[in-house]
């Protein structure tokens, strides 16, 4: 079962899985899949029952031993081993054992990265306790915020100031649910989370300093780039945040250059794609149609390589993006 439809859709107490398998790389759905387990078998209660674990230090032994235990002024004892792999590979027979007879007074609940199909453990896994956890593509990442707003903060996220988010924060699952957070608290009484919110909220800092580092590229000063760069990678800033931000306004210069190759005025495209700020006009200029012609494939590849496509870190990649950008026209 993928981890949406089950975060939707819970199970009732009655037929919960004496299993549970999170898999996935996607440790945000993992989380709100343990808190909906929490939730449904404790409800609003003391959570007596509850034992939380890491996967690296858990014995199989003593986990046993708890999940057999009756509990003491819970329903059902809830076994959570985080980060199982390890616990997984190391306990793999014993495992297979105890998934063929499970414990009636406990649920154990694995959250492991890596569940491949072919293994007998995979096979023993009973189908209404496996869940997978996997991110979001970026595409999707939108429509999911928008769902999740109106969920969990009963506010309607609007599609652009959905597109905005994504594009501002990167993709994050749990950061994105924190500026929603956030944004539900900054709207007040408001139904509705319009694009302005998301621009003034999440993106204003963020999106001015990266805009003062396209002024130093429009204006050839690579040096000066990388400086306030490094200044944000100092301040704690995450290279794929900071590329939300870079590409939100990048895709708007390229959308720019193509409005201007069809015959518009510069300044008109400008305003017809939203970016009339101070210094735009000179970014295209700088930039000029073979870079702007290549920048979605660049972003790409950037957004690619941040997330483990390249052997650089995350920070160099970003760093090589910014000279590619700032030097001077060939």
């Amino acid at each position: 079962m993928d981890a949406l439809a089950f975060l939707e859709k819970p199970p009732d107490a009655k037929k919960l899985s004496a299993i549970y398998v999170l898999h996935g790389d996607e440790d945000f759905l993992k989380r709100q899949a343990v808190a909906a387990l929490r939730k449904i078998v404790f409800g609003d209660g003391d959570e007596f029952g509850l034992s939380m674990q890491p996967g690296d230090q858990a014995n199989f032994a003593s986990v046993r031993n708890e999940l057999e235990t009756l509990p003491f002024l819970s329903p059902r004892r809830l076994v959570v081993i985080n980060a199982a792999d390890p616990f997984v590979t190391e306990y793999r027979p014993a495992l297979e054992k105890y998934f063929q007879k499970p414990s009636e007074n406990g649920i154990l609940v694995l959250e492991v990265k890596t569940f491949p199909s072919s293994t007998k453990l995979f096979k023993l896994t009973p189908p209404a306790g496996l869940i997978t956890c996997n991110a979001l593509s970026a595409s999707q990442l939108p429509r999911w915020c928008i769902t999740w707003s109106s969920a969990q903060y009963g506010k309607e996220l609007t599609n652009p100031a959905a597109q905005l988010l994504v594009d501002l924060v990167g993709e994050e699952m749990g950061i994105l649910d924190q500026e929603l957070a956030k944004l539900a608290v900054y709207v007040g009484k408001a139904k509705k989370i319009e694009t302005e919110d998301v621009d003034c909220l999440v993106g204003n800092s963020r999106e001015q300093n990266v805009f003062k580092i396209l002024e130093a590229i429009g204006d050839c000063r690579p040096k000066e780039a990388l400086t306030m760069l490094d200044r944000l990678f100092d301040e704690g800033q995450e290279p794929l945040a900071i590329m939300g931000a870079m590409s939100w306004q990048l895709r708007r210069l390229a959308q720019t250059s193509r409005l201007v190759e069809q015959g518009m005025p510069l300044r008109s495209a400008l305003q017809r794609v939203g970016y009339m700020r101070p210094g735009a006009e000179q970014q295209v200029r700088h930039l000029g149609r073979r870079r702007l012609g290549k920048l979605y494939d660049w972003m790409l590849d950037a957004n690619s390589g941040m997330k483990g496509g390249s052997q650089l870190p995350p920070r160099t990649v970003l760093e090589r993006m910014v000279v590619q950008l700032a030097r001077k026209r060939e």
